[in-house]
């Protein structure tokens, strides 16, 4: 690797190592479930966590470098059983710079369901711009799993979806959205969950969710923050 991209993918190691504390921060992940990945800019690569690796034991330098098809680039170790998932992300969405999977749950107890949370909040309006929407199953360790992300999401405004009988997948321009994505999505599934529970919910009408998305997406926070 050059000077420049070796210094690129060091950063993005510490970046993505930090990240997957925050998972567990929020109560995302059981043992070594879960994982974060973030494309390396300009550059047919990903930065992965390790699979079966303890959250207390990922450090910048366990984690995985692979190309675009999940072949090992760097690292020593074995990279996550999620590899492909991501690896197909990333070719399908170029404008896609991190993912993130869970079991989260709120959230996946809804993808056992096989059902979308449909959009009832104002928060979900801003987060998700609609529903949340359900991924068809598929088996792990192959693409088919990123060829249902892909499928799912392309066109849609919710930046994750609920792959049926499994977890949570999420996207975002770079690694830190997409852990925000998968924060929020459980808060989403929480709520949504026990509004359920205490009755009806009120519907939201299709004018307000997309102004709600727009002001949230376009004014709401600093210029330029990626903390919205």
């Amino acid at each position: 690797m050059s000077g420049e991209l070796s210094a690129e993918v060091s950063r993005l190691r510490e970046t993505v190592a930090a990240l997957h504390a925050e998972l567990v921060r929020y109560g995302l992940v059981a043992w070594t479930a879960g994982n974060v990945s973030a494309r390396v800019p300009g550059h047919d690569l990903m930065v992965i966590k390790p699979s079966g690796v303890s959250y207390d034991d990922l450090r910048p330098d366990n984690m995985i470098v692979c190309d675009l098809h999940g072949a090992v680039v760097e690292g020593d170790l074995s990279p996550s059983s999620d590899t492909a998932a991501h690896a197909y992300v990333y070719r399908a969405m170029p404008e896609v710079g991190g993912v993130v999977h869970t079991h989260s749950g709120y959230a996946t107890a809804w993808a056992a369901r096989g059902e979308s949370i449909p959009c009832h909040l104002t928060a979900q309006a801003d987060e998700f711009g609609g529903e949340i929407p359900v991924g068809p199953f598929a088996l792990i360790g192959g693409d088919d799993i990123g060829k249902g992300i892909v499928a799912t999401l392309s066109g849609h405004r919710s930046p994750a979806v609920l792959m049926r009988n499994h977890g949570v997948f999420t996207i975002g321009r770079d690694a830190r959205a997409a852990v925000k994505a998968a924060v929020m999505c459980e808060d989403v599934a929480r709520t949504a969950h026990l509004t359920r529970a205490l009755g009806t919910p009120v519907p939201m009408a299709a004018g307000d969710i997309d102004a709600l998305f727009d002001r949230y997406q376009n004014v709401y926070g600093q210029t330029g923050s990626s903390a919205r």
